[in-house]
């Protein structure tokens, strides 16, 4: 039972590890695109970035949640708790970013096209 419980330990850990560096990597990613979309001038720049963003944070929530298995003192069950509540709330404010964003290209999209078809007749 000893043994079990510390493979589990390991791959919990191992686990952890893995989605924060995917989490990081994303995030470092989403960053340097951004900042090409920015130097071009695209319109979609913070949309782009905004969704790099909510990604990568998932993955660190994953993260998170995966170290909570191993978690066994209350003052740790908080603390992680605490990280979890914060990077929700993140992902909410991301998320709700994201759509005011869709919601603001698509009026460019659609100004963009009315003035297309006013310029051909």
């Amino acid at each position: 039972m000893e043994q079990l419980h510390l493979w589990l330990d390991i791959a919990c850990e191992a686990g952890t590890l893995m989605f924060e560096f995917i989490g990081v990597i994303i995030l470092v990613l989403a960053g340097l695109v951004g900042v090409i979309n920015f130097v071009k001038k695209s319109p979609y720049t913070r949309l782009e970035l905004a969704k790099g963003m909510a990604l990568g944070l998932e993955f660190k929530m994953g993260g998170e949640i995966l170290r909570t298995v191993g978690v066994t003192r209350w003052q740790d069950i908080a603390m992680v708790g605490g990280i979890i509540l914060l990077r929700a709330a993140l992902a909410f404010l991301i998320h709700w970013e994201i759509k005011s964003e869709e919601k603001e290209c698509e009026a460019l999209e659609h100004k963009a096209q009315i003035e297309k078809k006013s310029g051909n007749k």
